[in-house]
């Protein structure tokens, strides 16, 4: 898979991205602009109603589809499929346990290892990790704008897809 974004900084090494995101995603048809935190537009999401199913689609700034999340009407509460660009499935997530402070999620990614996700979801503050290492960090403590926080991915990481996982997670928590 393509990397989506990041940078150079300093001796050759890539850098962490970080971008902002809205709480509640977005209503099921508004569209908005997930930014880098240098401010600049870095995915579009359009949220569609259709009849059968609601779909959020988190786009390129040249308007080629990345993800979908797909929110079937009577889908399983504690699952949720990310299709890829070209409709094949690119994540599944599943909720894993649920403990009085702590969320615990899997991510099975088709092409690549398992994520683990633990953390407060519903406040937005959780780690996202694969084979041991965090591989993304989300918390609402970088930004002092209501119904907003951030994401804050590792380099070589596919921005996109974890912003996808964070924006499907989003919908299961606080539907």
């Amino acid at each position: 898979m393509r990397r989506i974004m990041g940078g150079l900084r300093g001796r050759g090494e890539e850098s962490i991205q970080r971008y902002k995101m809205h709480e509640k995603l977005v209503t099921i048809g508004d569209d908005y602009w997930i930014e880098n935190e240098a401010g600049e537009q870095a995915f579009y999401v359009d949220g569609k109603a259709l009849r059968i199913r609601d779909t959020l689609i988190i786009k390129d700034v040249q308007g080629n589809e990345l993800y979908k999340l797909k929110e079937k009407l009577l889908r399983i509460k504690d699952t949720m499929d990310i299709e890829d660009g070209d409709g094949k499935t690119a994540a599944t997530i599943k909720k894993a346990l649920i403990t009085p402070l702590r969320d615990r999620f899997k991510v099975e990614v088709s092409n690549g290892p398992e994520m683990d996700i633990q953390g407060n979801i519903l406040d937005h503050e959780y780690k996202i990790e694969s084979e041991g290492r965090k591989i993304a960090e989300v918390s609402k403590k970088w930004f002092r704008l209501r119904d907003t926080y951030g994401v804050e991915v590792s380099p070589r990481q596919d921005a996109a897809l974890i912003l996808a996982i964070a924006a499907a997670l989003d919908q299961m928590v606080h539907d």
